[in-house]
């Protein structure tokens, strides 16, 4: 008798509509922070490799915050994916990707969105089996007009743009039909993060959860 096949992991970009993108200069706010998050109803949460503390901080969230699925951002080296792996993340983005970093990423058996910002990159990743990525810096690249025009020819193609969007401008962008989150950073503000005011990134949080096109 065969094992039934493992169930697959949902995709990143139907967790929630927001993936919060965190920056962490201290990992003791890494677990209160996730924590009010997922309260708000965002359980995708991507730490960025920015600081010393990303590593930490992406260990203690995947020790003590069981209902987050926590991500490392800005990876850009096989030793990230390693590093992040190890650390306990549960899918890999990246600003941009290469030949060498895209096979680490697929090899670390984890989900992962490489960053793109051009049609030939899109096309590129489209040839290797890659379709759901990362669109950056998304405001700066075109932001919804560059999408829009990029669903026609290349339907197959799914997107989380990220860089330079705010509450007000995400639901244009989810109301594409090839976005299926957007990331951002509007819900962790650095003066709520360092004032350790949990209670407004949840209801920040909350506002973002609610958002679909």
């Amino acid at each position: 008798m065969t094992s039934p096949a493992p169930a697959a992991a949902p995709s990143v970009l139907d967790l929630a509509p927001v993936v919060p993108v965190v920056v962490l200069e201290d990992a003791a706010d890494a677990v209160p922070l996730a924590r009010a998050l997922v309260a708000g109803g965002l359980p995708a949460i991507e730490v960025t490799l920015r600081t010393a503390a990303a590593l930490d901080a992406i260990r203690a969230i995947a020790a003590e915050v069981p209902d987050a699925v926590v991500g490392a951002g800005t990876v850009i080296s096989v030793r990230n994916v390693t590093d992040t792996v190890a650390a306990g993340a549960r899918f890999l983005v990246s600003p941009g990707w290469t030949d060498t970093l895209l096979d680490a990423m697929k090899a670390s058996g984890l989900p992962f969105l490489p960053g793109v910002s051009t049609t030939s990159e899109v096309v590129a990743l489209l040839e290797l089996g890659v379709t759901e990525m990362k669109f950056f810096p998304a405001e700066a690249a075109g932001g919804t007009a560059y999408l829009k025009a990029l669903s026609a020819p290349l339907p197959q193609a799914r997107f989380c743009p990220t860089g330079g969007i705010s509450l007000a401008s995400a639901p244009t962008y989810l109301a594409l039909p090839n976005v299926g989150c957007v990331g951002g950073s509007w819900m962790v503000p650095g003066d709520a993060v360092a004032a350790k005011d949990w209670a407004r990134v949840e209801q920040l949080a909350r506002e973002a959860s609610a958002l679909r096109g």
